[in-house]
């Protein structure tokens, strides 16, 4: 009997064929879904091949059962290669088609990476690891782990009937191009990490697991939607004319929803009823064309709980409704040296952790623009895990135009797959369209995509709001705060959105002790600190009383909130329209103010994206004093949004495919590239005298390692606020998966991302405590405070770390 795994809590042995048999199955269940059952059925099949050398046997018995005797040290046995050989040497011959070779560098990536990240075809040092891993490195005991393989899990006849299928499979799929077979790549590699992370998961949990069909659910919450929309038409306010409209966009979603799948834009203007609306054809959609998931994707996570309450309301569901905010666990640094493979076989505390993290096998899942794109493009397996979940989805984007600058190539390209490959359908919602279809790594948006009729004139109906160019006199701080004692108790409630946490912090400390009560929100509150901030808010803004409230830009994608005026900081003209959002949002006075002013004390430097975002504001702010009517009167309007964005991208266009200054080249080259337009393929055929062998060139491990959604990286760090407490000390005696996956997902709401010089700074000063092996932080009481969230003035007087 051959030893895939030995459960730790009662030394139980998982066969190794069992654990083959059993993740290859898996495997094929999610590849079916965009047509590579077999593709990944193989990947599955083949991944722990290693495992029956005899040096793998002997190491796993040794470290569970004599864990005293000498034994093998962290990631000397490598039980991932074997199989990725195999599948090399077997179609990666002078003999073979182009597309059992492309099979073979597909499949034998995801196997040789399946405890690490996938490996470079070609790296910038001009060599290729893919190579050195399925056919240079030294497998002492690869026969033996073969001949076993083909004796005790599948034999040789029924192997070659299996390839051949999957050929077959790739053939009808692949059109050859690098973008498609990055993709390709990235989602069998996804499929083979769940398969291989739910088997071992089912058995420690001792549960065979099953097919997840949402389709029941799906029609349940339907029907539920359409019940409460009806009930919504029965009451007085119905009438209101802004209500008549939100009611006529519902249903025009409810139409739309009959149209084949594509990438669609949804341009309900603010305070429009997105958020209803776009669920209501998504849940038609589902049930028309057998979708299996529905994803809503936010700029931030100060607006997940909001949107997920909203929808939690109305379809009376909580249980299938899934929040990930972030990646509350952290990954074990010597991880990104070795992989996790030294400990494979061993289920301990940490590899629990592990497994349960979460692979987005839920029907409606919330999460942010961050983890959206770490799926496709970040290194760490818990990111590919969820990659082949994203298909035969629904993917609402809500306020579309926050995709980082940097990321817009990626973004265009990750969506397109979805569209062409992965049977997925896009919506793309936002008052403020970007021009995502103009850059050079365009949007393949459908033609007539846009679900709203009649669109600038719905926009004339919802306006609520006049814009006030103050930005003539620049404003300090000192002058802002006497403009607002001036004036802010003629405004009432009053929301001031500045471009910087500094300037935010420094007017909240000058405002306070004033005539009117001042609220303040920060990223450095935890979500469950700033949604209950909100609901103080929120009551404060129903009684009608009198009040400022400072903050960053977090208030303006989808914070359901009206205030009587707004003042924003000069920026993007996109922000000032969201910004505008939050200003007499449901129609319910005269038409407000919302004063745009040009604060002098904010550093952009470091803001490129703002700071230009301003230059462009300002230059149509002055065409707009002139000539109104060019904008048909209205700066919110379309065509002025559409001359922003145009005239953004073309100013950022040499920044829109993120470029690694490590490697001096775009992310896109790093990823997508042709042979021939390849430096590093280039260079390899000339440092080696030869023809480059392989069809893919892709940088996939280097590009990993550089990319970040936002430009440092952050680490989630447990606060001490209420609930908070009590977490760390339920994860700390959690013992079975399912309990350390609810933790988890309670303890998003009570972390705060800190960016790497904060947590170094509070490490010093003594304010952060490690847990379970190094794998999370948690801050320790003092060093949180209702005011300000994380306290850099506390103790250790860090308020210089405010940017």
């Amino acid at each position: 009997m051959y030893v895939a795994h030995i459960r730790e809590k009662d030394r139980k042995i998982q066969t190794l064929k069992e654990h083959l048999c059993k993740t290859q199955k898996l495997a094929e269940q999610y590849g079916e879904k965009i047509g590579l059952k077999h593709v990944a059925g193989l990947a599955g099949l083949l991944h722990d091949l290693g495992k029956y050398s005899d040096e793998f046997q002997d190491y796993i018995h040794k470290a569970v059962f004599h864990p005293d005797l000498e034994n093998k040290k962290r990631g000397q046995v490598d039980h991932s290669s074997a199989g990725g050989r195999l599948l090399f040497q077997k179609l990666h011959q002078r003999m073979n088609t182009p597309y059992e070779k492309l099979l073979s560098e597909i499949v034998a990536n995801a196997i040789i990476s399946h405890h690490s990240n996938l490996q470079d075809y070609v790296s910038p040092d001009i060599e290729s690891p893919f190579l050195k891993r399925v056919e240079e490195k030294a497998l002492i005991e690869y026969e033996q782990a073969v001949e076993r393989f083909f004796q005790d899990t599948i034999n040789q006849s029924a192997f070659d009937k299996y390839i051949t299928t999957a050929v077959m499979e790739l053939k009808r799929k692949t059109d050859y191009s690098p973008t498609q077979s990055f993709f390709l790549t990235k989602f069998i590699f996804s499929c083979l990490i769940d398969a291989d992370r739910t088997n071992t998961r089912q058995f420690e949990d001792g549960k065979a697991g099953g097919r997840n069909d949402h389709s029941i659910l799906f029609d349940k919450y339907y029907d539920q939607l359409i019940t409460k929309l009806d009930y919504f038409r029965t009451k007085p306010e119905a009438n209101h004319p802004i209500n008549q409209l939100r009611t006529e966009m519902s249903e025009q979603c409810e139409l739309f929803a009959n149209k084949p799948s594509g990438i669609y834009s949804l341009s309900i203007p603010t305070g429009g009823g997105k958020t209803l609306a776009s669920l209501r054809y998504a849940l038609k959609h589902a049930k028309q064309f057998n979708k299996q998931r529905i994803i809503y994707v936010v700029p931030f996570t100060t607006i997940i709980e909001q949107n997920a309450k909203e929808i939690r309301t109305i379809l009376e569901e909580d249980e299938h409704i899934l929040e990930h905010h972030s990646n509350v666990v952290e990954d074990d640094p010597t991880e990104r040296e070795y992989g996790d493979e030294q400990e494979d076989g061993m289920i301990t505390k940490k590899q629990k952790l592990k497994l349960a993290r979460d692979n987005w096998d839920s029907p409606i899942i919330f999460t942010t623009m961050v983890q959206f794109l770490n799926v496709f493009y970040a290194k760490g397996n818990r990111n590919t895990r969820r990659f082949h979940n994203v298909s035969h989805s629904i993917v609402i984007f809500d306020e579309v135009q926050k995709v980082p600058t940097k990321c817009v190539s990626l973004f265009n390209e990750a969506l397109n797959f979805l569209k062409v490959d992965a049977n997925c359908s896009i919506l793309l919602c936002t008052a403020t369209q970007p021009t995502l279809e103009n850059v050079k790594y365009s949007l393949l948006k459908n033609r007539d995509g846009e679900i709203v009729e009649n669109l600038p004139e719905v926009a004339k109906a919802f306006k609520r709001v006049e814009v006030i160019d103050r930005t003539e006199q620049p404003m300090t701080n000192d002058m802002l705060v006497e403009w607002m004692e001036e004036n802010a108790g003629l405004w009432e409630s009053t929301l001031v959105i500045l471009n910087t946490k500094r300037v935010v912090k420094e007017l909240y400390e000058k405002l306070k002790g004033g005539p009117l009560p001042v609220f303040h929100l920060s990223t450095s509150m935890c979500a469950a600190h700033r949604k209950e901030k909100l609901e103080e808010i929120r009551k404060m803004l129903n009684d009608n009383t009198p009040f400022i409230c400072v903050t960053t830009q977090l208030i303006e994608a989808g914070v359901d909130v009206s205030f009587k005026c707004v003042v924003r900081s000069l920026a993007g003209l996109d922000s000032i329209a969201q910004a505008a959002g939050r200003c007499n949002r449901h129609g319910e006075h005269e038409v407000k103010n919302v004063y745009v002013i040009d604060h002098s004390e904010e550093s952009l430097s470091k803001l490129k994206e703002i700071e230009v975002g301003k230059g462009i504001s300002s230059n149509i702010l002055a065409r707009f004093n002139k000539k109104p009517d060019k904008y048909e009167g209205n700066l919110l309007l379309p065509k002025a949004m559409h001359e922003y964005f145009s005239q953004f991208y073309r100013k950022m266009d040499t920044s829109l495919s993120y470029f690694v200054s490590e490697v001096e080249k775009d992310m896109t080259r790093l990823l997508m590239s042709l042979a021939q337009e390849n430096s590093y393929v280039s260079y390899y055929q000339k440092k080696k005298g030869t023809r480059f062998p392989l069809l893919l060139n892709g940088s996939y491990l280097t590009a990993a390692k550089h990319f970040q959604v936002i430009d440092q990286n952050t680490t989630s760090v447990l606060v001490p606020y209420k609930e908070g407490r009590g977490i760390i000390a339920n994860l700390n005696s959690a013992e079975l998966i399912d309990d350390l996956s609810k933790e988890l997902k309670k303890a998003q709401q009570y972390s705060v991302n800190l960016y790497p010089n904060e947590l170094e700074q509070l490490k010093k000063e003594n304010a952060i405590v490690m847990h379970l092996d190094g794998m999370m932080y948690e801050l320790k009481e003092g060093w949180y405070s209702e005011e300000y969230g994380v306290d850099w003035s506390g103790e250790g007087g860090m308020s210089h770390l405010f940017y």
